[in-house]
Order: structure tokens, then C-alpha cells, then sequence
């Protein structure tokens, strides 16, 4: 079937296509072409053969957040509507390191790194995904036998200027930062994955949308039918302005205890909120829309909030333990103290109020527990502490840090 750029107005598709389309398109930042995918819907539905979608991702590292699960979810989605879905892990791409988004050579990872981040990928990426029908490959498999030979053939087929047309090469090549050769063979081996496994859609951030075209272009001149490429937004972190991302503590871990997740999305601004139930809910369109309308006619957002941070916590965890969150948030928001509290031992009573905090894991540093003790920040047994220079001795008492960190400590 020959894919063309009509419009999807002009095409014939039927009322389940256009359905799959439009749950193909929710919270997406771009579908190109959405006309050709449209065919390929309807070929799909019309054989009864489904679309072979991909997604890659190099195990970087080993924990997955939040903003991991934007594009599984949207995998997750098009695999209930039937089609196969290729998790692809690129042990063989890691070693190159992936520069995008980069201003500088990204360090390749060891094959000991890789594996090592690769055992926790599956597993944590099946709490979204459907397992038993999740195809898992490594792009090591093709991409090894590929050979010095290969490779330069494999070259051969993009020019420096086209490499050049990528934003953060452009930027880094006019700024005067170096650019290893070996960067420009990320790209080309992450569309050589697309010819391979002969990929009718592949998923991927906005960030990933030049690596995705490459894998476009090379099935053209595989004499491939060039697959669809579908950019997923990049999730903001509880802070509502950066990406999502762990080195910067603004981030939900999916195998975080859900009483810390609970409250984590709790702190998400009210008009976040709606990013976060667009991109990481799994309720309707029109639910939330109603949920907009409710708010809108006087209902407390925080209600609206409570619902999405439980269906979250249901999904990694169980609705006993989304239950259990909810309470426990509750407490705290009444200065009650969490039941799940870390009980620690210390010794060489008394202790400087700084390094108490410290070795309780409270604090990174002494300086820091001390800004929160100007801050207003630190408690003990409910009770704010306001001097610095305070020494306390020996007893059990629950320390308090912030909103969310606690601790019951037994001083001797």
C-alpha cells in the first residue's frame, strides 16, 4: 500500500481507524505524517497484521521516572489497540553515547555499565507495558555483525552537511565544541535499528526527532516503507519548569515507596496538574475535560489532585497502598508523623542539632541542616527549632526536616 501526504480528511478511513488515530494522537507534540500512518492503520485493520512499533532506549541509567513513562504510556496504548511493540534496548548505541540535546561528547558507557543498567530496565518499563506481549530486542544483535565494512557502507549513506542540519550540532560546531566523528554514528546505527526491524512507527521525545528521521530515511534507501515517527513532549519536573530528571531532585521514581510518590505529585502546582493528568493518565478525554469543568465551577483542585497522585500510586503500586498514601498525606497535613518512618540509632549524646540531622540522612551536609534550622524547617517531636548552636541529648525522639523527610531517632 502506498503511503502519500493527503490530508486525513480526504481519506476513506473507518470509524475504528479514526478512533485509533485519535488515541494515537492524544498528548503527542507531533505524528509525522499522520496521513501515512492513517494508511497504515487502515492496512493493519484491513489484513489483520499489526504495526511493528518501536521504541529504543539506551540504559543510561538504571532507575526510571515519571517522564520515562510519557512514551511507554503511549506504547502501552497502542499495544491495546493490537499492535506489536518492540522494546528495544540499545546496548550496542550506548557504547557510542547519545548526543542529543548535548553541548558536549557524552562518555560512552562501559559493556559492564550497560548490562549492569539493563537487568532493572524491562522489568521497571513492565509496570507500564504488557509483558507477554512486549517483543524485547538488543540493537547488539545487528549492529555488531555490521563490521568495519558495513559501518563505512552504512556512512556512506549521509553527508556531514545533513548531520550538520541537527540543532545541537549546528550549535556546538559554530560555538567551536568538539564533535567526535563516532557522535555522527549514533543517529545512522539508531535508524539502521528501524531497517532491521522493520519498524512501521517509532516513539521518541522531542529531543530524539532527528534520530528519528534518519531511521525514515535509511528504510527509503533499504527500499523500505519509511515508518512514521510519532515525538512524545518531554515531562516538567515537580518544580513545573525543568525536564523531569533525577540529577536535578525533580523527579517521581516509579519504584518509589507511594507514600513518598503521593505526596510528591500533591506538590505539583494546580495548573500542572492538567499536564501531568494529559500526559501520564490513563482516563478519558472527556473525564478530564470534566474535570476541568468542575474546577471551573468551584471544586478544589487539591480533590482533582488526590484522584490523579492515587491513580498513579494504583498503577506502580496497589490500591491499598494509594489508599494507605492518601491517609498517611492527610496526617501530615495535620503535623501528624507518617507511620513508615526510618528508626535510627546514633550515639555520643549530646549531638550539635547540624550533625544530628546529618547522620540521621536528613541533610547532606551539617551547613545545610543548619540553613533549615534558620529556615524554620527543622522539627523535633512537632516542636520548631530555632537555635543553631542547640545540643541534644540522649533520648528517642521523631526528627522532621521539611514537609517530607522524618526520622524516629534513638540517641545514647
Amino acid at each position: 500500500m502506498q503511503t502519500n501526504n493527503k490530508p486525513v480528511e480526504s481519506l476513506a478511513l473507518s470509524d475504528s481507524v479514526l478512533e485509533a488515530l485519535a488515541v494515537t494522537k492524544r498528548g503527542v507534540d507531533e505524528l509525522l505524517i499522520e496521513a501515512e500512518f492513517a494508511q497504515k492503520l487502515a492496512r493493519s485493520e484491513k489484513t489483520g497484521k499489526p504495526l511493528r512499533i518501536k521504541l529504543g532506549l539506551d540504559p543510561t541509567a538504571p532507575d526510571l521516572h515519571l517522564g520515562h513513562t510519557v512514551v511507554l504510556n503511549k506504547m502501552r496504548q497502542l499495544q491495546n489497540l493490537g499492535h506489536n511493540v518492540i522494546f528495544l534496548i540499545g546496548d550496542f548505541t550506548s557504547m557510542i553515547g547519545d548526543p542529543s540535546g548535548r553541548n558536549a561528547t557524552r562518555p560512552p558507557l562501559t559493556k559492564e555499565q550497560i548490562e549492569e543498567n539493563a537487568k532493572t530496565y524491562f522489568a521497571q518499563a513492565s509496570l507500564v507495558l504488557d509483558p507477554s506481549r512486549t517483543e524485547i530486542r538488543y540493537n547488539s544483535e545487528w549492529c555488531d555483525p555490521l563490521g568495519a565494512r558495513g559501518m563505512i557502507q552504512l556512512a556512506a549513506k549521509y553527508t556531514v552537511a545533513r548531520m550538520l542540519e541537527r540543532d545541537d550540532f549546528t550549535k556546538r560546531f559554530k560555538a567551536g565544541t568538539p564533535i567526535s566523528v563516532h557522535e555522527f554514528l549514533y543517529p545512522l546505527m539508531q535508524g539502521y535499528d528501524s531497517v532491521a526491524l522493520q519498524s512501521d512507527l517509532e516513539l521518541g521525545g522531542t529531543d530524539q526527532k532527528f534520530n528519528l528521521l534518519v531511521g525514515r530515511e535509511l528504510q527509503k534507501d533499504y527500499g523500505q516503507e519509511p515508518q512514521c515517527i510519532l515525538t512524545m513532549p518531554l515531562l516538567e519536573g515537580l518544580d513545573g519548569v525543568e525536564k523531569m530528571s533525577k540529577s536535578k531532585g525533580n523527579y517521581v521514581g516509579i519504584t518509589e515507596p507511594g507514600n513518598t510518590m503521593f505526596a510528591k505529585l500533591m506538590s505539583i502546582s494546580d495548573t500542572m496538574m492538567w499536564r501531568y493528568y494529559e500526559l501520564l493518565s490513563f482516563r478519558s478525554i472527556a473525564e478530564i475535560a470534566q474535570f476541568k469543568k468542575d474546577v471551573e465551577g468551584g471544586r478544589n483542585p487539591r480533590d482533582i489532585k488526590v484522584l490523579f497522585a492515587q491513580e498513579i500510586v494504583t498503577r506502580f503500586h496497589s490500591q491499598k497502598a494509594a489508599e494507605d498514601a492518601l491517609a498517611d498525606f492527610n496526617n501530615r497535613a495535620k503535623g501528624g508523623i507518617p507511620d513508615d518512618i526510618p528508626e535510627i540509632s546514633l550515639s555520643g549524646a549530646p549531638v550539635g542539632i547540624g550533625q544530628l540531622l546529618k547522620q540521621a540522612n536528613l541533610c547532606a551536609s551539617s551547613s545545610e541542616a543548619l540553613r533549615m534550622v534558620e529556615q524554620g524547617g527543622v522539627r523535633i517531636d512537632g516542636e520548631t527549632v530555632s537555635d543553631k548552636a542547640l545540643k541534644v541529648d540522649a533520648g528517642t525522639f521523631v526528627l522532621q526536616v521539611g514537609k517530607r523527610k522524618f526520622a524516629r531517632v534513638t540517641l545514647a
